[in-house]
């Protein structure tokens, strides 16, 4: 009779596919979560973009005023600067009456004389400076710039986006804190199985005399190459999804940040080679660590 002959188990030759799955799937979550954050951060920031400042002027003032007081204002670190274009915009006043009368529908040119409405500024504040108090100082410095008739800002609207961002910011940071925990469980339970059927070959080379680092080594290179493979599948899938998203819905892509992305991507991959290696890592020192009866 013939006997196929036994497969010999290498050391460090694991079963990689399960692994592999195991990992990718992990860090996708992960991934997908972290593209969540990063699309609630830009729609954070358009949200806080549309929170502005109106300016009144006195009537009848000079160009020359007029200049003075717009240099003044576009020098000021709380005007928002974005793709280089500032944050300050001037409306005189035929254009609000022709965007009054867009809006309502109304011509109070017909019995009016004058023209009721001022000219007037529009002003974005930069991120940093959206708080409530900071608005208000804000406020206050731009009432006594000289020109200005009126200072007017939603203080209600500031508060309740203020308040509402940061529960938001507390879920999403809490939800993260225990993903991350079940992320890294995972990833170390199902390496610590994968080694299990390893055990054995690890004692009988400890007991032909084979060093720690010797044993060691092939595993650890293994886990941190199959970790790293795990991170780039999972990064593809994710900028697959989202250019598949931007593609079929609208308004999607003002919500990319191309360079927090890749970010996020690079850390997939080294999140994904570390938790592997260190997970590794220990799952060997404590089969080398335990006795024959823990073994079996």
């Amino acid at each position: 009779m013939k006997t196929n002959p036994r497969k010999k188990t290498k050391l460090g030759r694991f079963k990689f596919i399960s692994v592999l799955f195991s990992t990718t799937l992990s860090l996708f979550i992960v991934g997908l979560f972290g593209v969540i954050v990063i699309q609630a951060k830009s729609l954070t920031s358009i949200i806080r973009e549309n929170i502005e400042i109106q300016i009144f002027l006195n009537k009848n003032l000079s160009e020359e005023v007029k200049s003075r007081l717009q240099s003044s204002l576009e020098s000021k670190p709380y005007v928002l600067k974005k793709e280089g274009q500032s944050g300050l915009k001037f409306i005189s006043q035929d254009e609000a009456a022709q965007t009054f009368l867009e809006d309502t529908g109304e011509d109070f040119k017909s019995f009016l004389t004058e023209n009721p409405l001022r000219d007037s500024y529009t002003l974005a504040i930069a991120e940093e400076f959206q708080t409530a108090d900071k608005i208000k100082e804000i406020v206050e410095e731009i009432r006594t710039m000289d020109g200005v008739f009126e200072v007017t800002y939603m203080a209600d609207l500031v508060e309740s986006i203020n308040q509402n961002l940061t529960k938001v910011a507390l879920v999403l940071g809490g939800f993260i804190l225990i993903l991350i925990i079940t992320v890294v469980m995972l990833i170390n339970n199902t390496i610590k199985l994968a080694l299990f059927s390893q055990r054995f070959l690890i004692r009988s080379m400890q007991l032909v005399g084979a060093t720690r680092g010797f044993i060691k080594k092939p595993f650890l290179v293994r886990a941190f190459f199959f970790g790293i493979l795990a991170g780039l599948i999972a990064s593809g899938l994710l900028f697959v999804i989202i250019e598949y998203t931007k593609a079929n819905i609208d308004g999607f892509a003002l919500l990319q940040n191309y360079m927090l992305l890749y970010y996020l991507f690079a850390g997939l991959v080294v999140i994904g080679g570390l938790l592997s290696l260190f997970s590794t890592m220990q799952a060997v020192n404590k089969y080398l660590n335990m006795s024959l009866d823990e073994l079996y």
